[in-house]
Formats: structure tokens, sequence, C-alpha cells
């Protein structure tokens, strides 16, 4: 099969037999290779005079291009297959013919790598985008008359602090800034990346020199991007003060954590803190279809040939990356190399190869379809937006005591099945329903404190995945229980008026003290105390007397004594 497809191709019998054996004799595309990289010698050998030297083929002739609608990016360029199926070649009138065609074709080493090999660095680093237009999502920021569109037309740029979830394009926007102001000001600026992870404050004052020279040589700005700023402590963070203050840089700082906990104020006053939303399914489908039309960038170049992705796996990413861009990018690059593992060597279906067919000169194309199945298998599990340390883990939890407390089973149930899939500690979220038990229940179920405490010794007993029903019929309890703050209430003002009243140093009344030896008793510890089994209808006070009167705990059924 591998002779005869080279002997179409126009090769001599004896070339494309020596080729074949040079090459194993398994790969049709190795021994076309093998031919072409040593036609200058083997093939002047192998051809006599009596055999016409047949006409180089050019291997981007046998490919067939594909392109989808684009969008804000330059317009698609066709991606390139590894391999292709038998060609009929020809002379005369239809060869001339094919040979205007190919002209119109891009070459392919103008469309891979001269290694052919796929680069290093991944889908989602490679689309980032260029300017601020091409920037996806966040129209919230990036509008029209937003005031960062402004400060760049002005070429006025603020100091900003991004806060948002990864991937919603914090270190993006940062850069598109940058470039979007060199290309619409005279006087650019030069863009300096850093991660707290990696650098120190020496790091910083290096920086910082080099920006202050250039602003006095060459009259240019330098922005400083930051990455990962909540994790330079306090000492680190005010050594950005004084350059933000005297303009030797324009600082821009990315975090994931709330900027009111993890930065300290003075940093937070000089800077403009601008939130970052979560990607919508939509803006994550225009980013994808952007990487797979996008050739000189995007997945076409992950593979190294043509693609055919569904949409359905298109659509499938952008529901379940949960708006994190980085994650739908890198989960349709693996998509992508899945679906090009199945292609064969050789362009023969029964092998397991797609084989595609160009309508237009009928050239049967073997191509890697990404299906929903590789979507599916890129995105084994739902991406989870949690941190068990940070802001995310108090807000479901939050969520959860809220629930309750408005006695929506259901939502509380869904908030718990969040933090469970999201790893959270099971017992972390039994001594939380102990304490709802107590503060939201209280009196109106005073059981609700055993089945809370029951939860978390079961829980502790059994751990997880056992414990989650334990956890939801908790959970489902406390939500449908009667609900009561009166004790609540009731211990946070006596707190109070303890802190604040003369009431806290006032001693006990001799008669509600113990007297165990015959002096206390001699002192009048304990003289008139009233005891109420032996006395049912007597009254007594029971409270110093600069506070007689006082009422804590608002409960109908309460008896005073």
């Amino acid at each position: 099969m591998e002779l005869q497809q080279l002997l179409s191709m126009g090769f001599p019998n004896e070339l494309a037999t020596q080729a074949l054996a040079a090459t194993g004799g398994k790969s049709t595309l190795k021994a076309t290779e093998w031919i072409l990289n040593n036609n200058s010698s083997t093939a002047a050998a192998t051809c006599t005079s009596s055999t016409p030297k047949p006409s180089q083929p050019k291997l981007d002739h046998f490919f067939h291009f594909q392109s989808k609608p684009s969008t804000n990016f330059p317009s698609p360029i066709p991606t390139a297959p590894r391999l292709i199926q038998n060609h009929q070649g020809g002379g005369g009138e239809a060869e001339e013919e094919e040979e205007q065609q190919q002209s119109k074709r891009p070459k392919l080493e103008a469309l891979l790598p001269t290694d052919q090999q796929p680069p290093h660095e991944p889908l989602s680093e490679r689309m980032r985008p260029s300017t601020i237009d091409d920037v996806v999502g966040q129209s919230h920021l990036l509008g029209p008359k937003s005031f960062l569109r402004s400060a760049i037309e002005c070429n006025r740029l603020p100091s900003i602090v991004f806060w948002g979830p990864p991937g919603t394009g914090k270190t993006s926007i940062a850069k598109a800034i940058a470039n979007s102001t060199s290309a619409s000001s005279s006087s650019s600026y030069r863009f300096v990346p850093l991660s707290a992870v990696t650098c120190g404050v020496k790091g910083i004052r290096d920086t910082v020199e080099d920006a202050r020279r250039l602003r006095l040589s060459k009259n240019k700005g330098t922005i400083l991007f930051v990455d990962e700023v909540h994790r330079f402590n306090k000492s680190q963070q005010d050594s950005f003060l004084p350059v933000i203050d005297d303009g030797s840089i324009v600082f821009m700082g990315a975090t994931t954590e709330n900027p009111s906990f993890h930065l300290i104020t003075p940093l937070l006053s000089r800077c403009r803190v601008l939130t970052l939303n979560p990607l919508k399914p939509h803006d994550v489908t225009l980013l994808l279809w952007r990487a797979v039309n996008h050739l000189e960038k995007g997945l076409p170049r992950s593979v190294g040939m043509r693609l055919d992705v569904k949409e359905e796996a298109i659509e499938f990413i952008s529901v379940k990356c949960d708006g994190d861009g980085r994650v739908a990018l890198n989960a349709l690059e693996i998509s992508a190399i899945t679906a090009s593992a199945r292609v064969p060597a050789i362009e023969s279906k029964a092998n397991g190869g797609d084989l595609v067919q160009n309508e237009e000169d009928g050239i049967g194309i073997v191509a890697a379809i990404v299906t929903l199945d590789d979507a599916k298998e890129a995105l084994q599990c739902k991406h989870l937006a949690y941190d068990k340390a940070g802001e995310e883990h108090y807000n479901l939890i939050s969520a959860l005591h809220k629930s309750m407390r408005g006695n929506d089973a259901d939502a509380a149930i869904y908030w718990l099945a969040r933090m469970l899939e999201a790893g959270e500690q099971p017992l972390y979220i039994a001594r939380r329903l102990i304490r709802f038990a107590s503060e939201d229940v209280g009196l109106a179920d005073p059981s609700a404190l055993n089945q809370a405490v029951a939860c978390y010794q079961a829980a502790h007993f059994l751990g997880m995945p056992e414990c989650n029903v334990i956890l939801a019929q908790c959970v489902a309890y406390l939500a449908l229980a009667p609900k009561s703050v009166s004790v609540y209430r009731a211990v946070e003002a006596a707190q109070r008026l303890v802190k604040e009243s003369a009431g806290q140093n006032e001693g006990v009344p001799f008669h509600l003290r113990n007297a165990p030896t015959e002096l206390m008793k001699e002192l009048g510890y304990g003289k008139d105390y009233i005891y109420p089994p032996d006395n049912p209808g007597s009254l007594q006070s029971y409270l110093p007397p600069s506070l007689q009167g006082c009422k804590f705990l608002d409960w109908p059924n309460r008896t005073d004594g």
C-alpha cells in the first residue's frame, strides 16, 4: 500500500522502494520526507536517463486547509494535517491548475515550527491578548467609557490592584494595558513582571532603580506588575509606597485573595482596586474558538496537524470550567492532544484514523477530530473554586449557615455538597452545626444540640465519604427546626454589660457565697440564703444590688424566681 501511494505521487519505483527501506516501510509520510530531503543526491542517482525525471511533489499541495469564523484576532489561518491520502497525479492542464492552487496555499514551512515539534509554552500563555481590545470578558472594566480606556488614551495610568479568581485575566489585562498604551502614545511603558513567590525586596529595588534611570534617560515609564502580591509581608509591601508616590513606577498587582485582608492600608490607599469576575460561558466559548482558529499562537501549533473541533466539545468546556479561562484553554489543548493521538501514521481509517473529505478537489485528509468525549476526558471532574484557608471558604460556610437560618433545607444541602466536593474537612462543618444548634435553634428545640453533637461523633467515626449522609441529615434537621436566638442574644447582652458597666467589679452578695469554713460563716458568707426546694414560694435576689431587675433572656416560658 505504501509503495502504491508513493508511485501515485509520481516517484519512480526504485526511488520509492529505497525510501521505504530506509524508513522502515511503515510510513508514507516518512518515506516522502526522506525522498525530498535526499532528492539532490539519491533521486538523481536513482533516476536513469531513460526514465523521465518526475517533478518534485510539494507536500503542501497534498494538504487541505480549514478555516472557521474568526473573532477579534487576525483572520484564522487554516491548519495542516499530519498525513494525506492518495492523490491522483496527472500532467498538462491539470498539473498547471494544481500549481496555481499551490501558489495560493500557505507553505507548510510557514505553518509549523521548523523542528515539527509543538512548542513547550502552554496554549493559555500563547493566547494572551496583545492589546486591550483583544481581552475577552470583564466588560464592566473595559467598556468604551471605562476609566481604564480613558487612562490609556490620556497616557496617565494609575496604580492598580487586580482582584479576582484564577483565570479571569488579571495578568493578561495588565500586559494588554502596557501594549495598548505604547500603541496609542508616543511615550511608551516598559512592562516588568515579578512574582511575589520568587522575588524579594532586593529584586524590587533593582527594578525601581532601572525604572528611574529609564525615566531620566529616555522619558519612558515602567509598569511594575507583581503577581500574587498578597504573599508579600508588611515590610515588603511598604517598599512600594515611596516609589509609587514619586512616580518612579506604575504599580499593578494581582491577587486572588481579598485585598482588605491581605494588603496593607497604605498600599490600598495608593491603588485602585479592580474586581474581576469569573468569565461567562459565552466569553469562554469565544476564547476557545479564537484558540482553535489562530494558527500562529493557537491550538494547531500544539499538535502540528489539522483539527476539527466539535461545537459540543467547546460548549462542554465553556460550562464546566467555572469561568476560568486558563482551565478552559488547558482542557482544550489536552483534548486536542488526545484526539491527535488517535490519528495513525498511515492514512487508513481502518487503523483508527478519521477521514475528512475535501469537497473542492476530492483529496482525502486524515484530521484530528476533537469530540465531546475528549473534552470530558480532559475535564474529568468539575473545576471548583474553593480555598480552604481563603475567602471562598468563609463565603461557603456563611451561605450554609444563612440557608439553615432561613429554613431553606434545599439550599443548605447544596452548599454542604459544594464544600464536601471541594475537599472541606467534615469535622469543621460538624463543629459549625453544633454552634448553629445553640445560636439559631436554641430553646425552640433543645434537642437540636443533641442532634448536632451526635452528628459530630458519627462523622468522626465514619469519615468521608460515608459521613456525607450524616452531615446532610443534621443540616436538614437544623434547617427545618424552629428557630430562637433568645439564648444567643441573652449571653451577648450579659457580656456587653459586664464589659461596660460597673457591675463587673461588684462583689457577689453574701447570701449567694459559699461558706465551707467556720471563719467564712462568721463573716456572713451564705447568711440568709433561702433553699428553694424547701421554700418553693420564697423570693430572693440573685443579682448584685446595682443590677436588680435586669432582664437578659427574652423567653415566654421563663419563670422568675
